[in-house]
């Protein structure tokens, strides 16, 4: 029983999705997630409003982190992963890029991915 104790401490995970301040913050949530979901967004942007009921359901029913990342006020972050458009949804596991995906995603299709690196 311990034990299983301890691997469901091993994969909390912040059951709302994660603002992104600047290149430190992303950095450290990487670090101490196995696997983010980092939604590259802007205020402005219609579809992004449309992805964001999603992108909270996913924090809060998987195993992966989710981080919130504005592009007008992050954009060399946005840079440095290739974001030309919004939404952005990029996964990362063990801090690593493994997925990008542009535009809006169904649920279904985004909680495929995300399994993918949980299971």
């Amino acid at each position: 029983m311990a034990a299983e104790t301890a691997a469901n401490a091993s994969i909390d995970t912040p059951t709302e999705p994660i603002p992104i301040g600047g290149r430190d913050e992303f950095d450290d949530v990487t670090a101490e997630y196995d696997v983010v979901l980092t939604d590259f967004h802007a205020e402005w942007c219609g579809p992004c409003q449309m992805l964001e009921p999603i992108v909270d359901r996913l924090a809060t029913e998987t195993n992966a982190a989710v981080a919130k990342i504005d592009i007008d006020e992050n954009q060399q972050l946005a840079q440095t992963y290739g974001v030309r458009g919004v939404p952005t949804l990029a996964l990362f596991a063990e801090g690593e890029q493994v997925e990008k995906v542009v535009g809006v995603q169904s649920e279904e299709q985004l909680r495929s991915l995300i399994e993918q690196y949980t299971e």
